[in-house]
């Protein structure tokens, strides 16, 4: 039984978006699908469900970081048979091919987090976008004509890094840093699901810039247009 999603049976979709913050959902909902009818509102994390392109389509709220992300993505997978999902977030670039604004289509997440070890001790899981999805995003970018790239992020479980662990991950070609990536791919593998992640570059922690707080929940409709156009195939 859900304990953070209140939503009756059928209420939610089998495809999914989701984005960090509910007032995203908020947007996506009010902007882009037909028909949205709100079914979540515990804690305040929004969960809507309408229509996008006549296919069914929910948008839900999951907070931030891994462990929040965990709750939500793991309610909707065990216990609403969502199929397919697609974070849409932000993401502070460490890579000079990444520019602030561009899109990020994620194709595998490195990690730190502790969820990992939990589940795995010693070993070492490569936490990995569905294949499909990625190739299809792909396309739909190319289409679309936006500034997008491929490539791997880092789901860090440390916002304010006194550390500066990014720079270790940069000398690997990861393309930016965020918070949630790593532990969706690694859940969609657990409930044999797909999932794949979009970012929009708010910040580059390389090269300075960012964008403003309105920005990130309003503007980045590029990334918004690419996961449903992804989802909906």
């Amino acid at each position: 039984m859900s304990t953070h999603i209140n939503a009756p049976e059928g209420a939610i979709a089998q495809n999914v978006l989701l984005p960090g913050d509910p007032l995203r959902a908020k947007f996506i909902a009010e902007n882009f699908l037909e028909n949205a009818k709100c079914y979540n509102e515990v804690r305040g994390m929004l969960g809507f469900t309408g229509t996008y392109k006549g296919v069914p389509v929910s948008v839900q709220g999951t907070g931030m970081g891994q462990p929040s992300l965990s709750i939500y993505a793991t309610e909707l997978f065990k216990f609403y048979g969502v199929q397919k999902a697609i974070r849409v977030g932000t993401c502070g670039a460490v890579s000079k091919e990444a520019q602030l604004r561009d899109t990020i289509i994620v194709s595998s997440a490195c990690s730190d987090s502790a969820l990992l070890n939990q589940r795995f001790g010693n070993l070492h899981f490569a936490p990995t976008a569905n294949f499909e999805l990625v190739r299809a995003a792909d396309k739909i970018a190319a289409e679309m004509k936006i500034n997008y790239h491929v490539g791997s992020v880092a789901s860090s479980d440390l916002f304010y890094d006194k550390n500066e662990n990014w720079k270790k991950w940069a000398e690997y070609g990861v393309l930016g840093i965020e918070m949630e990536s790593a532990e969706l791919f690694t859940l969609a593998a657990e409930y044999k699901r797909q999932a794949l992640a979009i970012m929009t570059v708010s910040d580059h922690i390389l090269l300075g810039g960012a964008t403003t707080a309105e920005e990130r929940q309003t503007t980045f409709t590029n990334m918004m247009k690419l996961a449903l156009e992804t989802i909906i195939l």
